[in-house]
């Protein structure tokens, strides 16, 4: 990590900060003029700038107001934290309006400065992996025919604008192909962004995607910018579309249909120059035909479609993969790269991989650490690799997508049925296989479906009465309208009685 510059004339408040970050084990380097913090900007830069406002020199007889833009100036998403005196709220506005990430009113709390600055860094780091990531990013392997079309329609869309909609399993590298189609467009040297809508709290979305004015909500203590600003002329990723609620489905395609997008709390329209790539691996159609997913988002979004192949249905890359895989976890790990035998590698071959590429990568991270020897054997696979059990053959991922009439909650398998088990233990064992593939927003995404079940059979069975659905289910009348809006349940559609229960 990069230092945290420290610049303020007062040296008891530079020694102060400094030891403060030793004590946290936070890189540190102070400053006791802006002049000198402005030769160094034209070399290097901070993680996070910490700064007074008010300090003399510059042109304007305000060197801290001038370190301020010229700092944002170069470095656009650099955290800047400017220091000001309580009663200095003009310094305060003209830092806000010049892009400053918090302020530390003077005197500060020493607890507070390090949360700020703790912040700081995390929101640092977080936009620079996004930006910096997209060089380090290898280009995608595979010589399966499969892979072949993926590749070719990369190609044909290389100097496309065009909106791109990628489908496949979890894991089979959607982020990689979204990194390939802005590296390969004229978008490239501008920032590629990635949010996986799944893994963000739904309440903090709409921000995540659009910033927030300060004070737009509780904690709102300054303006931010959102993923749509964080990409302007360059690319947004947005992982797992499907499972963005209804209120968010409306305002980006409100975004995609005009080109315009509001801040949280804000009331000026903002300018999106941005293209958005999509992906999911639920069925998008069948979330359209139960009310899940906007009809009008899901044709703005596929316009075109990449549809990413399995592993299972690109066996012959197994081996390509695997050798690039054990060379990347050596590199990381500063050792010689594992090989496998013929035989270890024709059992890798034969297996069905439900976590796909992902999995496989997991794997060779494993072997790299825990494989005795350099050559490994078939006996060195983890033990449920060499058993070849039920679980690697089941694909766990379908319990994110629609559900099939036969496994619903409440379809109990008939007794003396092979393999029978209760709906529980088949919920417990796709949510173990979920979490032991490493998905994100698996809690979340599964309460979701559940609750969406729950509430679509009982309206079905009231012929669409809210209120008798809402007893049956034992919740109150304004929950389960609230639900209702917020898994965006189409219950306007006529619903059929079920005569034998209803």
């Amino acid at each position: 990590m990069k230092p945290i510059w420290v610049v303020d004339d007062d040296q008891s408040i530079r020694w102060v900060l400094e030891k403060t970050l030793e004590r946290e084990s936070l890189p540190s380097r102070t400053f006791g003029n802006a002049a000198d913090a402005l030769l160094a900007l034209d070399v290097e830069s901070p993680q996070v700038l910490v700064s007074d406002i008010r300090m003399p020199g510059g042109v304007t007889g305000n060197a801290g107001l001038e370190l301020l833009q010229k700092a944002k100036e170069r470095y656009p998403g650099l955290p800047v934290i400017i220091m000001t005196a309580f009663s200095d709220l003009e310094s305060a506005v003209a830092s806000f309006q010049g892009g400053a990430f918090e302020y530390l009113p003077k005197p500060f709390d020493v607890d507070l400065a390090v949360e700020l600055i703790r912040r700081a860094v995390e929101e640092s780091l977080r936009e620079a992996g996004h930006v910096e990531s997209v060089e380090e990013t290898p280009e995608i392997l595979g010589q399966a025919p499969a892979m072949q079309d993926v590749f070719r329609a990369i190609g044909r869309l290389s100097q496309s604008h065009v909106t791109v909609l990628i489908t496949g399993e979890s894991g089979t590298g959607k982020e990689l192909v979204a990194r390939a189609l802005h590296r390969h467009s004229p978008r490239a040297t501008q920032p590629f962004i990635a949010l996986n809508t799944a893994a963000i709290p739904k309440d903090l979305l709409e921000s995540e995607l659009f910033g927030h004015e300060r004070g737009a909500f509780t904690g709102a203590q300054t303006m931010r910018r959102g993923r749509f600003e964080q990409a302007e002329g360059g690319t947004l990723f947005l992982d797992e579309i499907g499972d963005m609620p209804a209120e968010l489905q409306t305002r980006l395609l409100r975004v995609l249909s005009d080109g315009h997008f509001y801040r949280v709390g804000g009331h000026s329209p903002l300018r999106a120059n941005v293209r958005v790539i999509a992906a999911t691996h639920q069925h998008l159609e069948d979330l359209v035909k139960d009310g899940l997913f906007r009809e009008d988002l899901y044709h703005r979004l596929n316009v075109i479609r990449l549809r990413l192949p399995a592993l299972r249905e690109r066996a012959e890359d197994i081996p390509l993969l695997t050798r690039n895989f054990l060379q990347k976890s050596a590199r990381e790990l500063g050792g010689e790269p594992k090989r496998l035998s013929e035989a270890t590698m024709r059992t890798l071959a034969a297996l069905p991989f439900p976590g796909n590429v992902r999995q496989l990568e997991n794997l060779c991270h494993w072997l790299t650490v825990m494989a005795p020897a350099q050559v490994v054997e078939a006996k060195d696979l983890p033990p449920e690799l060499r058993s070849n059990g039920e679980a690697m053959r089941r694909s766990p991922l379908r319990v994110l997508s629609r559900p099939d009439a036969s496994e619903g909650p409440g379809s109990a398998p008939h007794a003396g049925q092979p393999g029978a088990s209760t709906w529980e233990a088949d919920l417990e064992r796709r949510c173990s296989e979920l979490l032991v593939l490493g998905e994100a927003g698996v809690m979340d995404a599964m309460t979701r479906r559940f609750e969406a079940i729950l509430i679509r059979t009982a309206l079905r069975h009231t012929g669409g009465r809210r209120i008798e659905a809402a007893q049956r289910l034992g919740i109150g009348r304004n929950t389960i309208t609230r639900k209702i809006q917020e898994l965006g349940l189409d219950d306007d559609a006529p619903m059929p009685v079920d005569r034998a229960t209803g």
